[in-house]
């Protein structure tokens, strides 16, 4: 049994002619603002709202930034401006002393024999630091 893959999901559909659904919304939307803001507003000043409004409505159905919706900028526009914004920074000139930094520390200052002279003497070292101690046999 054979089954299709589905391609192309990033693609919306297109419900209303060469528009999909979000499209015809954004476009009816502006269009219908802009028709009961013609027909209460004299016409100058209507104009002058009008324009802007239909420029917006055509942004969100067409315009792309960075290939994301122009809704999404909007969006993310309105959040960052009602957010709130307060960083604060405190410099601070003494470094904190933590508990791993001190074992750091103490781990650097250990002797550690050289190794390489024999093998023999590499394994008797090795059992020698596995019990905790004792003599290094020569």
């Amino acid at each position: 049994m054979r089954f299709q893959v589905p391609q192309f999901i990033e693609i919306e559909d297109k419900v209303f002619g060469p528009f999909s659904f979000k499209q015809f919304v954004f476009l009816g939307g502006g269009a219908g603002v802009g028709f009961v803001l013609w027909r209460i507003l004299p016409t100058f000043l209507a104009v002058i709202v009008v324009i802007p409004i239909a420029l917006l409505s055509l942004a969100l159905a067409f315009y792309r930034v960075n290939n994301r919706p122009f809704i999404q900028l909007v969006e993310s526009a309105f959040k960052f401006a009602v957010g709130s914004r307060l960083f604060i920074w405190k410099r601070t000139d003494t470094p904190m002393q933590t508990e791993q930094s001190a074992t750091a520390e103490r781990h650097l200052h250990l002797d550690v024999p050289k190794l390489g002279e024999s093998k023999l003497k590499d394994m008797t070292w090795q059992l020698d630091a596995r019990k905790g101690g004792g003599e290094e046999v020569r």
